[in-house]
């Protein structure tokens, strides 16, 4: 038998998994995230085999030191950029991911995002809660039609790609994009148009979708200069990290009315937003929760464990994570 250490609560499908084979599973106790300090002090407590880790865990040289028995970090999560992933593997360390079960998730809160800040149904929703309605009005909240309007997609992985499905599919909308490589099979599957350049996706696009992984090259992918360069009637929606969009910049954009609105499921420094971000009304903001469906996360869970439990099999996990 093996001991397991969950860094937080995750869905019991996981857990259960994990115990049916043959594991002891500890999880924590912390109604929250761990800070760094708790997550080494708890971990050098106990010669854990194993960690399943969230992405709201900062994990680094001084966590793999603090628990050199455990050989697996199992990211509950698509992305790892909280992980040294290279310092795992200089200590021989194997670090996994739960990639592919999110797609279809995020891109229908993506295209959620998009529907509710063009149409303003929160600005609305907020407007009659408030016991402000008193009848119909033939200018009240006016929203933007998505039918012929052009979607910009920055990153046409699996998840942009598939919202841009339901964009021209659903909505009629047409689609640009941009990668750092053409998507034949992309373009043909929603008639969608390559550009050259970030910029040349934002001048065209009456809403640009970002979905590009979070590296050193991304942050800050949408910055002051590259909102300016927008239409004053575009909206942007962030749904990938947080650092992607300088929150900031985008404030002042919002505010100064250089774009139109905005919806964001991340954020810069997750939990704090941007000063001045919650009190707009031209902006959509949900905490994290794109790949919030009881069936993704279950299924996520289920991935994380899997992976553990091949791991501690003497196999190789089915989703390594392997150095850049």
């Amino acid at each position: 038998m093996k001991t397991i250490y969950v860094t937080r609560r995750i869905p019991e499908v996981g857990i259960q998994m994990l115990r049916d084979a043959g594991h002891d599973v500890e999880v924590s106790e912390k109604d929250g995230v761990l800070t760094k300090e708790e997550l080494v002090t708890t971990l050098g407590q106990k010669e854990y085999d194993a960690v399943l880790c969230l992405l709201t865990d900062d994990v680094d040289g001084s966590v793999y030191d603090a628990v050199p028995s455990a050989k697996i970090f199992a990211n509950y999560a698509v992305g790892y950029n909280n992980i040294d992933v290279a310092g795992a593997h200089e200590r021989g360390i194997t670090v996994t991911n739960t990639p592919g079960v999110l797609t279809e998730t995020v891109a229908e809160h993506a295209m959620g995002m998009i529907l509710a800040v063009m149409l303003r149904i929160p600005e609305a929703d907020r407007f009659t809660r408030a016991g402000k309605y008193d009848g119909w009005a033939p200018m009240m909240y006016l929203g933007t039609d998505l039918r012929g309007k052009t979607l910009g997609v920055l990153g046409a992985g699996r998840i942009g790609r598939r919202v841009a499905y339901h964009a021209m599919k659903g909505f009629d909308m047409n689609v640009v994009y941009y990668d750092i490589q053409k998507n034949e099979d992309f373009e043909k599957e929603v008639e969608a148009s390559f550009r050259e350049s970030v910029d040349d996706v934002l001048k065209e696009a009456d809403v640009v979708t970002v979905h590009v992984p979070l590296l050193d090259s991304t942050k800050h992918l949408i910055n002051k200069e590259r909102l300016s360069v927008m239409k004053k009637s575009a909206y942007l929606i962030n749904s990938s990290r947080g650092p992607v969009v300088d929150e900031k910049a985008l404030v002042e954009a919002l505010q100064n009315g250089t774009i139109k609105g905005a919806a964001l499921d991340v954020y810069e420094e997750e939990p704090k937003l941007a000063e001045g971000l919650a009190e707009l009304e031209n902006v959509v903001i949900t905490p994290h929760i794109a790949s919030a469906t009881e069936g993704t996360r279950g299924k996520m869970a289920e991935i994380a464990a899997q992976n553990i439990i091949d791991f501690l099999d003497g196999k190789t996990p089915p989703n390594v994570v392997e150095t850049k």
